[in-house]
């Protein structure tokens, strides 16, 4: 349904065909800039903020650095001000005006909109929240990237999670994006593992669950290590060994490497993760490497140490970092150098993102210095998003912290939890599943709740609990909004949107709360797309879950007797969950319908 408010001036950057908020901070920048005509209508919105404490929008009179004192200026903009269907009231608060918004108009246009681009959107898919900021843009982002023969270790939890989201964020804002898992499948543990197969490794073993068998024989290996030097040096033979081309050893290692991705694949789905391309440090071209060590030479960075060649980087406040051992093996800073270049060759985007942990801030600067130091133009595309680490996140009984082993642990606590309301549990058609996601939401939502900087301590209690601001919160959400429908059959069908009268909605406060948090998730999606951070987006369905349980009980759509109110009240719970459904899924999180 197309909007019926009058027309107003286009300002640069906003869209108001995506997001309808943009039309009625417009509208209040146009009588800004009218009033005091020194201040361009680009100006004036630039200076149109959130307010605070139920005010719609803000706008601070001192920041437009204007001549007069701000009890002038704000007499201007107030003179003759008539209520129109942007906005209703102005308030001048000593610097500050704050812009109350047409109930009316703002409850029945933001309806109208997430009703269009969830069911009508021109890409025949639910839209609302996204935009086309990166139209024409690619991105390559690398997240997750475990290591081959070690099982899916928490530590790469965060990063996939992370990456995921903002996968799916970049997406919604209109860039191509190239997902990709760089794999540990190479390196001086495979030198252990091929040593130590000959001694502990079982085909059938392997055949069952090849991440867990390899990381056994790798642990026993690294235990032999420990008190026998040989056993490590047989290791770098067998590692030199697959380096210089030897099939006796790349059999095997190729078989293990196929096993271990096909159940990675599998866990990846678990989690509603998946992945345009897998590439190995065991794929990066050799040339690029001698590439990289000789125009370092060139610029003479390189020195010499006991055999190894180190890169200077002092002058960047950076250390030394050792590109090549002694042995002449490649490491993995020379591996990400040589896989940047050939992702540059084959991909030509216009930004790279690392998803990887603070700890290797180091390691990345590094990186991304020496691609400065060999003049690529599009070395400064490269950016790294870090987060900071998990603590103590092992089972409840405290053993080990395989994610395997965590969701399944998530997952029977849920089981328990759901047995407990007999009635509720009989009409679920598949709780092993439902269980399973109920237990992921509290995984991720844990993990994506504060700043991604921050260290957190895993807690399983707080993580599965229903009270409070976790992931089965979110799910019962938006699993009672969605059995709103199943209740109230002779509702349903709901009108067309056009047919719906809203305007008894008008006169609840709690309903305006619902309507301008709905009408701001577009601009959640776009904070996102500036920080990087999904605590935002967790934090908006928070918001908005709060909001509606504060409705249910005046809001109230079964036995309500009057048709059109219950219809507006339905109407506007439908819209809530399609949003807190969109939200989830920018999250990389499946809305449940039942639970």
């Amino acid at each position: 349904m197309v909007s019926s408010l009058p027309s107003l001036p286009h300002v640069p950057g906003t869209d108001p065909s995506s997001c309808i908020l943009d039309a009625f901070r417009t509208a209040i920048a146009k009588r800004i800039s009218d009033r005091l005509p020194q201040l361009t209508i680009e100006q004036a919105y630039s200076g149109v903020d959130y307010g605070k404490k139920g005010v719609d929008f803000t706008v601070a009179l001192p920041r437009f650095r204007l001549p007069g004192k701000p009890d002038e200026l704000a007499k201007r903009v107030l003179e003759d001000f008539q209520p129109d269907s942007f906005i209703a009231s102005i308030t001048h608060d000593k610097h500050f005006l704050h812009f109350q918004l047409n109930n009316a108009s703002l409850i029945r246009e933001i309806l109208n909109q997430i009703h269009t681009l969830t069911y009508d959107s021109p890409s025949r898919k639910p839209s609302y929240g996204a935009n086309t900021i990166g139209a024409g843009k690619k991105l390559v982002i690398e997240y997750s990237s475990p290591n081959i023969a070690k099982s899916f270790h928490v530590g790469h939890l965060r990063s996939t999670i992370i990456g995921a989201f903002l996968a799916n964020l970049y997406r919604a804002c209109g860039w191509e994006v190239v997902s990709v898992n760089y794999l540990g499948d190479w390196g001086t543990q495979f030198g252990m593992i091929a040593s130590g197969f000959e001694k502990y490794g079982s085909k059938e073993e392997l055949s069952k669950d090849a991440i867990k068998h390899l990381y056994d024989v790798y642990v026993k290996v690294s235990k032999e290590a420990d008190t026998d030097p040989n056993v490590k040096a047989e290791a770098a033979r067998m590692f030199k060994r697959m380096e210089d081309g030897d099939e006796g050893v790349l059999a095997n290692w190729r078989e293990w490497r196929e096993l271990s991705i096909a159940k990675y694949i599998e866990e990846y789905d678990r989690l509603n993760v998946s992945f345009d391309r897998y590439i190995g440090e065991s794929e990066v071209g050799k040339e690029w490497m001698d590439t990289a060590v000789e125009r370092l030479q060139e610029l003479g960075l390189i020195s010499d140490a006991n055999g190894a060649k180190l890169v200077d980087l002092e002058k960047w406040k950076l250390g030394k970092a050792v590109l090549r051992k002694a042995d002449g093996t490649s490491i993995y800073l020379t591996r990400d150098i040589a896989g940047a270049i050939e992702r540059w060759e084959k991909y030509q985007f216009d930004k790279m993102i690392y998803v990887v942990a603070s700890q290797q801030d180091l390691h990345l600067a590094q990186f991304f210095q020496i691609l400065k130091l060999m003049d690529f133009p599009w070395a400064d595309r490269l950016e790294h998003v870090n987060y900071g680490i998990v603590l103590g996140m092992s089972t409840r009984k405290g053993t080990a912290v395989f994610l395997d082993q965590i969701i399944k642990e998530a997952a029977s606590v849920m089981h328990e939890q759901m047995k407990r309301n007999e009635e509720k549990y009989k009409s679920i058609e598949d709780p092993e599943y439902v269980s399973q996601e109920v237990g992921i939401t509290g995984i991720k939502i844990q993990d994506m709740a504060a700043k991604r900087i921050n260290n957190y301590t895993f807690n399983w209690d707080r993580m599965l609990s229903f009270e409070g601001d976790t992931g089965p919160y979110l799910q019962y959400a938006h699993v009672r909004l969605t059995s709103m429908e199943r209740k109230n059959p002779e509702l349903i069908p709901l009108p067309p949107p056009s047919q719906i009268d809203t305007s008894s909605l008008t006169e609840s406060g709690h309903a305006r709360d619902i309507a301008i948090l709905l009408g701001s998730y577009p601009d959640v999606v776009k904070t996102a797309l500036k920080t990087h951070e999904p605590s935002g987006v967790v934090t908006f369905a928070f918001r908005l879950a709060h909001a509606i349980s504060s409705a249910w009980e005046t809001l109230v759509v079964k036995g309500e007797p009057d048709l059109e109110k219950a219809r507006a009240r339905l109407w506007l719970y439908v819209c809530a969950r399609d949003v807190l459904g969109a939200a989830l899924r920018l999250l990389s999180i499946r809305p449940l319908e039942r639970m």
